[in-house]
């Protein structure tokens, strides 16, 4: 229903509306509105629910709102309170409002709730003993805050980590409490509630708000001055809040106390008008503190009689709107939508089940080629999403062996992740224990107590003796010799450990006896970091076997002895009129090193080139591509292993899946893996849960559908092949997982047969061209990766089939 009312007080002197823009005339800014978008934007004065849809233009009924509530009257600019949640979104609005009116919106109240909470405490500075020249710090600097009052303390850096202590903090902040106000369960949580006093003490003494503050301190201010609160809740008459749905409960608190006042535990509207704007749908922040109660709270609390859902959806077509609506019907508790859309039905939705996470990389990058070429899509336009950052790695080299530039959004490719290069720095150590530059990186971290004077001791002794840094640290006295003779020891110790071992065996030793993983496992935060030291175990393995070394070659460079005598063994292998294989210049180690290195530097797209789009899937929302691939749909990947737990986090999975589907325009591709590197071994998942919550009618399988009948499955026009023209997978030599067709073994044959991937214990990994003889008198024609082609004898070369 559209209300029409009377203006409720009179303009500001600073804007006049125009005579053409009052209520009984037709206002073009109400012009090409659906139904639904004019009921929001043309709202009563009272508290009221927007549920926005994905794609059904939420922020042009905000700014169209403001912009209507100025030309008709009812309120002048500095009446307005509008809250985002990003400062992009923000500046958006405010260029779309000047765009529609004559007006200088530069002094309007729109902003984040740290901007808005900030200009509000500067206002009031001297009520809250606050130096007008208060600075904020940003969460680097509160660290290096924490960080030095944990040194003047001596705490022990092993039992309260200072980022433990910046997480507890901000923690308890968001909840709206003081450090008297946190219970104490025990001694541990004592010693963490008088760190945070006397860091709150710091802080009030230096002049400084982290973020956390500007919003508990803005609360406090509203809570605990009837005045100040009264007046601004006098002034802002309407209040309009974006996101609706990740606001945490200090966010929630602060916005009653602005609409209201608390009586005992009841809470009172005081009548402002707020519009709540959100998608009960999209609430997929649990874990940085939203709230999704807080619609529920809202609608309950305020009294709200008007609830409008805006479900006209203008980015995506039919089918995968559809997919998005069946899908997100398995949530209990939604206030409830159905998106729709005059798109048209567009194409199904392709599903593809690939024999190994490499297949499905691959099988990606072919269509990602079509698209790109034969269909002409911009390669901006295509976005390849995730459930986890360690999942990107895959991908990555799949794009990079095909040579396709690629952007990983609001992240940092594989190898140039920190916890990566950390990582990397320890096993070029071992390699070259002369290689200052990774020493540099990895002295002190995980921290082990050698500071900036230590490490100017060892520069200095280096550059006095002609030395690397590793062989100085003994010539330096005292306590940091010791300290550095410890670190010293302790990679001499991890390189004799990793002596006779593969690959993947080393870098499981590196990541345990370096600290790396102890580190990062105890930081409540880090949990994204554990998942890519893992993934590397994952990318040690694959490289072993794609590059022909094999699973079990010995990494670290051999000595000479050890070259000829690997050398003589080859020779031994081939008829007399074959020459010899090449030396290997590089050693399984070296040689994946380089490969990370090269990686790390090749195919980043250039500023402004036409780029595929890598991201997770959380930071995909609020975009938009013509095609989208979601990969790895596993039960364990995603919904993810720490959803199995509870019901709550699996219904925010869900959630998380209904943002990806609603990313597409037009096309949108499902993917899951039948094998899946995980911690360096092959591992088996089921597909998806949520696949299978798909509407069957709305989906096309390029693979045999599970449970298909005699090869059929049912599709979108009715009986089709269970396959498209992705599911003859070709033979991709190399590749774990993939099929290859050839003629069928026979005992006669060791069962080694023409076609077939192999391995060789010196050799490494390669593929039979032919097979002859029979019995103890048979041999195969291999070529492997890396030693080229070969004759050998079946009953005594032990190939091993893969």
């Amino acid at each position: 229903m559209i209300h029409r009312f009377a203006p409720e007080s009179a303009p500001s002197p600073a804007y006049t509306p125009s005579p053409t823009s009052a209520l009984d005339q037709p206002s073009p800014l109400l012009q090409s509105l659906n139904p639904e978008q004019l009921a929001a934007v043309t709202l009563g004065p009272e508290p009221a629910l927007i549920l926005a849809g994905a794609g059904s233009g939420k922020t042009r009924v905000l700014t169209t709102r403001i912009a209507w509530l100025l030309s008709t009257g009812q309120v002048g600019p500095a009446g307005v309170l509008a809250v985002t949640f990003t400062n992009k979104a923000a500046k958006e609005m405010l260029t779309r409002l000047a765009a529609l009116l004559p007006l200088n919106v530069r002094g309007m109240w729109i902003g984040t709730f740290h901007g808005l909470c900030h200009r509000m405490l500067r206002a009031h500075c001297k009520l809250l003993n606050l130096p007008a020249t208060f600075q904020i710090l940003d969460m680097q600097d509160q660290l290096s805050a924490i960080k030095r009052l944990h040194k003047q303390l001596a705490l022990d850096e092993e039992r309260f980590k200072p980022k433990e202590l910046q997480w507890f903090i901000n923690a308890c902040k968001e909840e709206g409490q003081r450090a008297h106000q946190v219970p104490a369960r025990d001694a541990e949580q004592r010693h963490k509630i008088e760190f945070y006093r006397l860091y709150e003490e710091q802080c009030q003494r230096e002049g400084v708000l982290d973020f956390g503050e500007l919003l508990l301190r803005s609360f406090e201010l509203l809570r605990d001055h009837d005045p100040v609160r009264e007046h601004y809740q006098r002034r802002f008459r309407h209040i309009l809040v974006d996101e609706f749905q990740d606001t945490n409960r200090l966010q929630y608190a602060w916005l009653k106390l602005l609409a209201g006042r608390m009586e005992g535990n009841q809470f009172v509207p005081a009548g402002n008008a707020v519009l709540a704007v959100g998608d009960d749908d999209q609430s997929i922040y649990a874990f940085r503190g939203a709230r999704v109660g807080n619609m529920a709270d809202f609608v309950r609390e305020f009294g709200v009689r008007q609830q409008i859902k805006l479900e006209q959806n203008y980015r995506s077509q039919a089918h995968i709107l559809e997919a998005a609506n069946r899908l997100i019907e398995h949530n209990q508790g939604r206030l409830g939508k159905n998106l729709r859309t005059d798109q048209g039905t567009g194409e199904p939705l392709r599903v593809y089940e690939a024999p190994s996470d490499y297949a499905e990389a691959n099988w990606i990058v072919d269509e990602v080629r079509q698209l790109t070429g034969r269909d002409g899509l911009p390669a901006h336009q295509v976005a390849l999403l995730y459930r986890s950052n360690a999942q990107s790695r895959v991908l990555e080299t799949a794009l990079f062996n095909a040579g396709l530039p690629y952007r990983v959004y609001g992240g940092l490719r594989f190898f140039e992740r920190a916890e990566i290069k950390h990582a990397l720095a320890y096993l070029r150590l071992l390699d070259n224990p002369a290689d200052d530059t990774s020493l540099l990186r990895v002295l002190n971290f995980p921290p082990r107590g050698i500071g900036a004077r230590s490490v100017e001791a060892l520069q200095a002794a280096a550059q006095a003796a002609g030395c690397s840094l590793h062989d100085a640290a003994s010539a330096v006295p005292g306590r940091a010799g010791a300290s550095l003779g410890a670190f010293v020891a302790l990679l001499d110790a991890l390189r004799e450990r990793c002596q006779g071992l593969a690959l993947r065996q080393i870098v499981e030793q590196v990541l345990q006896h370096s600290g790396l993983l102890a580190h990062y496992r105890a930081e409540r935060d880090a949990s994204e970091r554990v998942e890519n030291l893992e993934e590397l175990l994952n990318a040690a393995e694959s490289f072993v076997m794609q590059e022909g070394f094999g699973r079990d070659a010995v990494a670290l460079p051999l000595d000479e002895t050890a070259a000829a005598e690997a050398g003589a063994a080859a020779n031994a292998g081939n008829p007399p009129d074959e020459e010899p294989p090449s030396g290997e210049t590089l050693s399984p180690l070296q040689a994946f090193l380089s490969h990370a290195a090269l990686e790390a530097g090749d195919n980043q797209a250039q500023s402004g080139q036409d780029a595929v789009q890598l991201m997770t899937v959380h930071a995909a929302k609020g975009l938009e591509f013509d095609a989208v691939f979601i990969t790895g749909l596993e039960e364990g990947l995603f919904p993810h292993d720490n959803a199995s737990s509870s019901a709550q986090a699996l219904e925010e999975e869900r959630r998380l899946m209904y943002v990806a589907i609603t990313r597409a325009r037009q096309r949108l591709y499902l993917s899951h893996a039948q094998t899946r590197m995980l911690h360096g071994q092959t591992r088996y998942h089921p597909r998806s849960r949520f696949l299978d919550e798909l509407p069957p009618q709305c989906l096309q399988w390029l693979s045999p559908k599970p449970g298909a009948v005699a090869g059929l499955a049912r599709g979108s026009t009715g009986l089709q092949p269970a396959w498209g023209r992705s599911a003859l997978v070709p033979e991709v030599p190399g590749v774990p997982g993939l099929p290859s067709r050839s003629a069928p073994a026979t005992a006669d044959t060791h069962g080694i047969r023409s076609g077939m991937a192999v391995f060789h214990q010196k050799f490494g990994q390669g593929k039979v061209l032919a097979v002859e003889g029979r019995g103890d008198d048979a041999r195969a024609h291999v070529n492997f990766t890396r030693h080229g082609s070969k004759w050998l004898a079946l009953a005594v070369a032990k190939l091993t089939p893969l």
